[in-house]
């Protein structure tokens, strides 16, 4: 799927526009309607799809905003299991979004993510076939391990969705070009 993209640039890179405005109105809203000004303009930018050509022509800093995204909102939705199931298990884990995340600063997002990869390693091939609802359902009372994984990331989000939104607007300039 998404696998091995993280450092594959393409010779041209997209320029990701997003107006003044836009982005005061959403800072005034608050950290998650900041970034996702950001996350928006940056999946518009390269048609809304999640390639690895069209990741490919995107920075490392915008390429790692989507990955937390994507795991911020499989995660909080149904857990480690829901996105490994959901087929993100090689963008988040083959990738290297834990070490993007720890030159960001966040070195317990980034523990998090090796030890959920340690995990995916181990059950992937459960977890990762296709399943009935319920058999998908089973999964959560099968694998217990990822119950903590879950927990640490729920009671800490709002920390870490703080420290990405300070992240990227001390480097605006890594995420998109803004307009007036």
């Amino acid at each position: 799927m998404l696998s091995g993209i993280f450092c594959t640039f393409a010779v041209g890179m997209i320029e990701v526009k997003i107006k003044d405005a836009a982005l005061q109105q959403a800072a005034g809203e608050g950290m998650d309607a900041f970034l996702k000004v950001f996350i928006d303009a940056i999946r518009a930018s390269i048609g809304g799809e999640l390639t690895a050509e069209t990741l490919g022509e995107l920075t490392a800093d915008q390429v790692t905003l989507l990955a937390w995204d994507t795991l911020h909102e499989e995660v909080m939705d149904g857990g480690f299991v829901q996105l490994i199931h959901n087929g993100y298990g090689p963008f988040i884990f083959k990738n290297p979004f834990a070490k993007a995340v720890k030159l960001w600063g966040m070195r317990d997002l980034s523990k998090l993510i090796y030890d959920a990869h340690t995990l995916w390693l181990k059950h992937r091939d459960v977890i990762e076939c296709n399943l009935t609802e319920d058999e998908f359902m089973a999964l959560f009372e099968q694998l217990p391990e990822f119950d903590d994984l879950d927990d640490t990331f729920v009671e800490n989000e709002e920390e870490w969705t703080s420290m990405i939104a300070h992240y990227v607007d001390d480097h605006i300039e890594n995420f998109a070009t803004i307009e007036s």
